[in-house]
């Protein structure tokens, strides 16, 4: 049986303009080619007329798979958030080789109209897909985006992230490039949430200001406090945070907030991911907010009111942190099981009947807690002696439903 010819795959970049020569060269060897309506008018003259629009990798592999020399064309580079994959996944399983031409990508073209290397950025689509535009900018790098049209499209990210505290942050927006009506806006978050922008456009968004990255258990002195309002000490907080164990990209909760130390601490740990803070509190949501903004906790979402009726509607969580529950331990417990079973469960305790209450509440659901005893005295006086001054004994109960 004669060998059943390669199917090209071609990035074109933006337009036909954008089109490696090479990529050029395999169209105009093609008998048909497949892709976006778009893609298809703007091909030359001197390729075939028979172009068959279709987007979907089922649709194309039906408008090629019996035709010699049949190529498909993808916007953008063939690698980068494209189409291309599915469909070549698709081939192996048909047991048809491809060939693949790689385009011009609409990073690169942004790159190259500001004079700037690209190799640093983080790269992200908000195209048909869910994308957490303040998550991106923390991580210390400029973020691009490939953006689509409502929720995902430049205005909207950018509203998200003035809506964190971040409406200063400098962002270029760059509709249409490399094609007729190319235009380039430069601004703040705040001036492009505002402004119109039409489909084909991409997001630059520079990095959000962050403190240099560190081990858990900040010093006390990092953060504001107020008269009342209670804050989770450095040595219970490093130990919180170690038995947590939070990994970048989980959603945590923070039930009972304070000051908001541990809810900061957990905004760095887990890569700019959601950190939901519920506070009851009027003052210390007042004080949460403060160190939310001055140490960078821009993912922080502060939420104020009482647990558990203030958790409904939070995004599910990974692991929670339970500091305070007014009495409440049993309800706010049922809540976070309802939203993930699997969720990691750290409380923190200084009254023994608390302690007490909270056995009897996690073995209830089919928790065995892990429980470690916090004790920390620091020294400090006005002479000669230096005499330990201690803190209250703090117990740490950790479980989880189910091992994850």
């Amino acid at each position: 049986m004669p060998d059943r010819p390669r199917i090209a795959l071609i990035g074109m970049g933006a337009s036909a303009a954008t089109l490696t020569a090479e990529a050029l060269e395999a169209l105009r060897r093609a008998r048909r080619v497949a892709g976006a309506r778009r893609l298809l008018e703007a091909l030359p003259p001197d390729v075939t007329r028979d172009r068959v629009p279709a987007v979907r990798a089922g649709e194309i592999w039906q408008a090629v798979r019996d035709v010699d020399r049949a190529a498909v064309l993808y916007s953008g580079d063939t690698g980068f958030y494209s189409g291309a994959a599915e469909l070549l996944e698709l081939l192996r399983g048909q047991e048809r080789e491809a060939e693949v031409f790689p385009g011009l990508s609409s990073v690169q073209m942004l790159a190259a109209r500001l004079g700037r290397p690209w190799q640093d950025w983080k790269l992200v689509s908000a195209h048909g897909r869910a994308c957490d535009p303040v998550a991106a900018v923390c991580g210390g790098q400029p973020a691009f985006f490939l953006t689509g049209t409502g929720e995902g499209g430049p205005a909207a990210l950018c509203r998200q992230l003035t809506a964190a505290g971040l409406g200063g942050l400098p962002v270029t927006v760059a509709e249409a490039l490399a094609m007729d009506g190319e235009r380039l806006f430069a601004g703040t978050a705040a001036q492009a949430a505002g402004r119109g922008f039409g489909p084909l456009a991409v997001l630059l968004a520079e990095p959000a200001f962050r403190l240099p990255a560190r081990t858990p258990g900040w010093p006390d002195g990092t953060f504001v406090r107020a008269e009342g309002v209670p804050m989770t000490k450095q040595a219970v907080r490093a130990q919180v945070l170690a038995q947590l164990a939070v990994r970048p990209g989980e959603t945590v909760w923070d039930v009972g907030a304070g000051t908001g130390s541990v809810s900061v601490e957990l905004a760095y740990a887990n890569g700019g991911a959601p950190v939901c803070a519920v506070e009851c509190l009027p003052a210390a949501c007042a004080v949460l907010e403060e160190n939310r903004r001055r140490l960078g906790g821009w993912n922080i979402r502060v939420t104020a009111g009482t647990a558990p009726e203030a958790l409904q509607g939070l995004p599910a969580p990974d692991a929670v942190l339970i500091g305070g529950t007014r009495g409440r331990l049993e309800p706010i417990l049922d809540a976070i099981l309802a939203a993930n079973p699997a969720a990691r469960v750290c409380l923190t305790a200084i009254a023994l009947e608390t302690l007490a209450a909270a056995l009897a509440a996690f073995g209830a659901r089919g928790m065995e807690p892990e429980v470690t005893q916090i004790a920390a005295a620091h020294a400090g006086g006005p002479g000669r002696l230096h005499l330990l001054r201690a803190e209250n004994p703090v117990f740490i109960l950790t479980a989880a439903k189910e091992k994850v």
